[in-house]
């Protein structure tokens, strides 16, 4: 599997920030430069200015690390009955082989240095933190060492055509497992049980896209007045059981080989009643103008306007207490991801940009309803990845 399209933006990247060598270690980040999602953390991806990628991975992912367009892939033992080395002193060695195979002189090399949030790729997952940059330092000869965050929210921001597919896969499957838990929406169901329906079909999903190695990802539901808690920085399935009359939310993160996706829907359980309609009616017009304002060369501050500018008209502008989208790929819940629809962003919104749009009403003590979607930006305007239950037909559970 070959990204040329991603190797050539690297590749420039080096060469706009005079790097040598481009050192990532967040699992995020060594998909971007790589193809490969490690499983725990432990693999470092090594980008030369010449477009050569280098992987250095636990020997137990080297099947999963082919899968990426890695030029070459060397392996280690992360693990030992002979001693009880850490990760870090494990790697220095091979790492050390590594580096002295890609540059015999002083290297001008940019590395992840500022805070990030990491999507989870398993139970537990090891982070090299600032161990990386020592590992870096004592085993290159260096010129000039700098932080490449920036250039890699950039990289990030941008997909390729390639990498668009694999996050709409990641959508397909999200949208089955919509399908399967609205189906059987129960009163009486307590959330966590009904956040496991949503929940099935991703791991499942495998069955039908043999052509991935890994899928799944985390569910939750908030129903009734808990649904007005979705507005916070995380979700949180509780003990309460679904009643009637109730809006029952779900939040869902689906993941195809590391690409992700960040979506939502809120069902009605019965015919709304009119406050509900109202709530409805509004998110969902807040929804239509927002991907309307969305073409290359908009302002993603303006995006934002769009969707609050309708739920301010309609009397719901302080209930909308979050912007209505981010980035969204190679991370799914990470607010930083550019582009950034908030009131205060001054990003331009440029083809090849994947992000959710998200405009929600959340009511203390009465509920909340969010509608997420996730779309790519094209030299039409907008390619919508989730076009289902986007209807109050669809958004109604009969129990």
């Amino acid at each position: 599997m070959r990204n040329p399209e991603r190797i050539d933006r690297i590749r420039n990247a080096l060469h706009e920030n005079e790097w040598d060598l481009l050192v990532c270690a967040l699992p995020m980040n060594v998909l971007l430069l790589s193809g490969y999602w490690p499983v725990i953390g432990a693999g470092v991806a090594v980008a030369s200015s010449d477009g050569r990628i280098t992987l250095l991975v636990p020997e137990d992912e080297e099947d999963l690390a082919r899968r990426g367009w890695a030029d070459e892939i060397r392996t280690f033992k992360a693990g030992s009955l002979d001693d009880l080395a850490t990760t870090a002193e494990a790697i220095r060695c091979p790492f050390r082989k590594l580096a002295q195979s890609l540059t015999a002189k002083p290297a001008r090399i940019g590395f992840e240095a500022l805070e990030t949030s990491e999507p989870a790729s398993y139970a537990a997952m090891h982070l090299y933190s600032g161990t990386m940059r020592t590992l870096i330092e004592e085993t290159f000869s260096i010129l000039a060492i700098a932080p490449a965050d920036k250039a890699l929210d950039y990289l990030c921001a941008r997909k390729t055509a390639f990498e668009i597919e694999q996050i709409r896969t990641a959508c397909r499957i999200a949208g089955r497992a919509f399908q399967h838990g609205f189906e059987q929406i129960k009163i009486g169901a307590s959330e966590v049980e009904t956040a496991a329906l949503f929940r099935q079909p991703l791991s499942a999903s495998l069955v039908d896209f043999p052509e991935l190695s890994r899928a799944d990802g985390f569910t939750w539901c908030m129903s009734g007045v808990n649904s007005a808690l979705a507005s916070g920085a995380y979700a949180r399935s509780r003990a309460k059981r679904i009643e009637s009359a109730d809006l029952v939310l779900i939040h869902l993160n689906s993941y195809a080989d590391g690409y992700w996706t960040d979506i939502t829907r809120t069902y009605s359980v019965g015919q709304p009643e009119q406050r509900r309609q109202e709530m409805y009616d509004a998110v969902l017009a807040a929804r239509q103008a927002a991907l309307r304002a969305i073409h290359p060369g908009a302002r993603a501050a303006a995006i934002d306007t769009a969707a609050r500018d309708v739920l301010k008209a309609r009397g719901f502008g302080p209930q909308f207490k979050h912007s209505t989208g981010h980035g969204v790929g190679f991370s799914a819940i990470r607010a930083g991801s550019k582009p950034r629809l908030h009131p205060k962003s001054e990003e331009t919104i440029e083809i090849g940009m994947v992000f959710n749009i998200e405009p929600a009403i959340y009511i203390d003590g009465y509920g909340g309803l969010r509608h997420c979607d996730m779309a790519a930006v094209t030299e039409a305007g907008v390619d919508l990845f989730t076009p289902f239950q986007c209807g109050m037909d669809d958004l109604i559970a009969s129990t």
